[in-house]
């Protein structure tokens, strides 16, 4: 057969199916929106039912722990059942959760209303994950990094733009509205999941699900979450409880013919490992900035909520346009270089900061904060998909956000021993000398992983 008969039966490469676009990138914002949005309604929210600073704190925590249990086991399930039917419970409990929190008559409510945000919002990054490597093998795309950038940014950019978001509805409506606004958003994605999202049988070939398995990470991941919330000598006890539980879960997970999560694989899998260390240190810094700061412009530099919003709408802008311009360049390495040393000066600018500084100078900080927030959540994100076994990538995406919230949940307890008798200057500065020892060692870590995975990858195709 001749060169010109073969280049003329070559069939094209089969393309990225974009009526998957909409609804995975809407879905992945539920939970980064949902986590930061609140961060503006504390102060409004412990106002309206007398509670104090460190009871509103359980809004924040709630959401986390409900995540961090939530986003690996739920990423198991998708594993196992396939994306649509778990993204689509997903949002069905965000809707009710935000009819419950729109009609809350007491924090308490409140607080089960975050929970099951939690659990609701931890579908849609493991199906969106589960789904993009689906098409990637489909279409023999290595690397999406269209869709993966994508991803990064309704994710990332949106976790920046709550506070915006979340000061807007106040203004508008009450701090009601920061729950109820969750109503309209889970009603689209159930209609988009529906109707785009492909059916499938179960995709997993496992005879049973490692419910054992499961639990202990459940009552593992509480008794040290419960721990890190509540930092003091007092409550050593839960995190002597929580090692008892991973020895158990370790010893268990390793005998089962069908582990909930094969230690063993991450075992041999140290870039993947270095990963999540990543994403731990890269969070504890970014939840660190948009609590702390955005607390200490309302309480030290005396701005009201709308007004606090604002000043921090320029660090979500940042983000966007950094991940969209370094999203399609495979290098991950020079990424979280330069987003980490951005992250340490914008730390380090924060000692400089009091009650008289100039919004100018506010708003150029949080463009320095923006730039970390563009860049190491989309490198993490693509290291994953490099490096994570694709019949585990469901499982092996929610750990990421594990790991993600683990680092918010330091960030929280960080904050609170800071701010302990309010948002003042002095408080912020010594948040700032946490997040820049936090910040160099981010950037060790970075400096020494030389794994392959970490290097531009040539010929990758970007859909």
């Amino acid at each position: 057969m001749s060169e010109t008969t073969q280049g003329t039966s070559a069939q094209p490469a089969p393309a990225f199916n974009r009526r998957l676009t909409v609804p995975l990138l809407l879905g992945a914002t539920l939970n980064p929106i949902n986590s930061s949005m609140i961060a503006i309604a504390l102060v409004p929210i412990g106002t309206a039912f007398g509670a104090s600073p460190a009871a509103t704190a359980w809004l924040v925590s709630a959401l986390y722990l409900a995540t961090a249990i939530g986003q690996p086991v739920i990423g198991r399930l998708v594993d196992r059942f396939g994306a649509r039917p778990l993204f689509l419970a997903g949002a069905g409990m965000v809707g009710v959760a935000g009819v419950i929190g729109a009609v809350a008559p007491s924090l308490g409510v409140l607080i089960v209303a975050r929970v099951l945000l939690g659990f609701g919002t931890s579908a849609q990054f493991p199906a969106a994950m589960h789904t993009v490597r689906g098409e990637a093998q489909r279409t023999g795309m290595k690397t999406p990094s269209g869709i993966l950038t994508a991803l990064s940014i309704s994710a990332q950019s949106t976790m920046v733009i709550g506070p915006t978001l979340g000061g807007a509805l106040i203004g508008v409506g009450g701090w009601r509205l920061v729950f109820a606004v969750n109503i309209p958003l889970a009603l689209v994605c159930i209609a988009l999941g529906t109707r785009r999202l492909p059916k499938s049988a179960p995709v997993g070939t496992e005879s049973r699900i490692d419910l054992v398995g499961m639990g202990l990470f459940a009552a593992m991941l509480t008794s040290l979450l419960l721990f890190l919330m509540d930092l003091s000598v007092g409550n050593l006890y839960l995190l002597l409880i929580a090692a008892a539980i991973a020895m158990a879960f370790v010893r268990i997970e390793l005998r089962t013919g069908e582990p909930f999560i094969d230690l063993r694989i991450f075992g041999g899998n140290t870039p993947l490992l270095i990963t999540y260390l990543r994403q731990t240190l890269t969070y504890i810094l970014t939840y660190c900035f948009i609590y702390g700061f955005t607390q200490w412009l309302e309480e030290g530099r005396g701005l009201s909520a709308s007004a606090a919003g604002l000043v921090v709408l320029p660090t979500s802008l940042t983000a966007i346009v950094v991940a969209w311009f370094t999203g399609r360049r495979n290098g991950i390495r020079g990424k979280l270089f330069v987003g980490t040393v951005s992250m340490i000066a914008a730390s380090t600018a924060l000692l400089a900061l009091n009650r008289g500084t100039a919004i100018w100078i506010l708003i150029a900080v949080g463009l320095l904060a923006g730039t970390t927030q563009g860049m190491n959540g989309l490198a993490n994100q693509n290291a994953l998909f490099r490096q994570a076994d694709a019949a585990r990538m469901g499982t092996a995406s929610g750990l990421l956000r594990t790991f993600q919230y683990l680092g918010a949940i330091l960030s929280s307890a960080a904050v609170a021993i800071v701010f302990r008798t309010g948002a003042s200057s002095g408080g912020l500065h010594s948040l700032a000398v946490v997040m820049i020892g936090c910040g160099l060692l981010l950037l060790a870590v970075v400096l020494v992983d030389r794994s392959q995975s970490l290097r531009a990858a040539h010929g990758e195709q970007t859909g």
